[in-house]
């Protein structure tokens, strides 16, 4: 089973990068996208074969997920179950026999760390749901979460040691996650290779590869030994990140 997570940066100028062309030839049995900045109807994808699952923002232009899978699900779930969290259009659950598959666009912490204070509510919140969802059966939670986790994540760790996406807080509760019985697959895999995600549009950041890795597949703990491979396909362009992608045997 092949899945593909991505943040478009807004789908619509994505389909004028080439989007269709890559969905249709990683033929993936899911395809998660964040941050699709558009509201019902703006845009569309003819993806014969796939169920499409989208979640808008009540902000237009802003924010957004979708989920298109091969296989229709037990029942599907828009946002966390709590009004605060659920007007950004952050999170999509579907449930399978076996599974749940969680994507997410997680909440930017902004500059001077202006939201910080809602971003540690929103982690704290989001935890308690996906350990919800793993009492029940085992989950693949994968997106843009908006945070370099160890100093290997991202280029330059001393000079952003207090910059959004690599504070103590936001690595912290990624870390309190991972306790709680979830595996960063491909930080499981590869402890030591150096790839990112995403980089800025400014000062030539990708040309240069100074970026972050901030796009995931994390895995339920007893589920990881089924992960064949976790990849950052950084050769993809389109977006200021590029898609990441799990194999699993579920």
């Amino acid at each position: 089973m092949k899945l593909i997570s991505w943040n478009v940066n807004g789908f619509r100028a994505c389909l004028e990068k080439g989007f269709a062309d890559f969905f249709h030839a990683q033929d993936a049995d899911f395809f998660c996208i964040q941050e699709t900045k558009m509201q019902p109807g703006q845009a569309s994808l003819d993806a014969p074969g796939y169920h499409q699952y989208w979640y808008s923002a009540q902000k237009k232009g802003y924010s957004g997920t979708a989920v298109f899978a091969k296989k229709e699900p037990l029942s599907v779930q828009y946002g966390i179950g709590i009004p605060e969290h659920d007007t950004e259009g952050r999170a999509i659950t579907l449930e399978y026999e076996d599974f749940y598959l969680l994507n997410v666009y997680t909440p930017n912490a902004q500059r001077e760390l202006a939201r910080l204070d809602y971003r540690m509510t929103w982690e704290d919140a989001l935890r308690a749901y996906i350990k919800g969802l793993d009492e029940k059966k085992p989950v693949i939670y994968c997106g843009d979460l908006n945070v370099a986790h160890e100093e290997i994540d991202l280029k330059n760790p001393k000079t952003n040691h207090k910059s959004a996406g690599f504070s103590d807080e936001e690595r912290g509760k990624f870390t309190e996650l991972l306790q709680s019985g979830f595996t960063d697959s491909f930080r499981a895999l590869y402890p030591d290779r150096v790839a990112y995600s995403w980089w800025s549009y400014m000062m030539k950041a990708r040309e240069k590869n100074v970026g972050w890795r901030i796009d995931y597949f994390v895995v339920s703990d007893r589920i990881f030994d089924r992960v064949k491979d976790s990849e950052i396909m950084t050769e993809i362009m389109g977006s200021d990140h590029c898609p990441v992608a799990l194999t699993i045997e579920l």
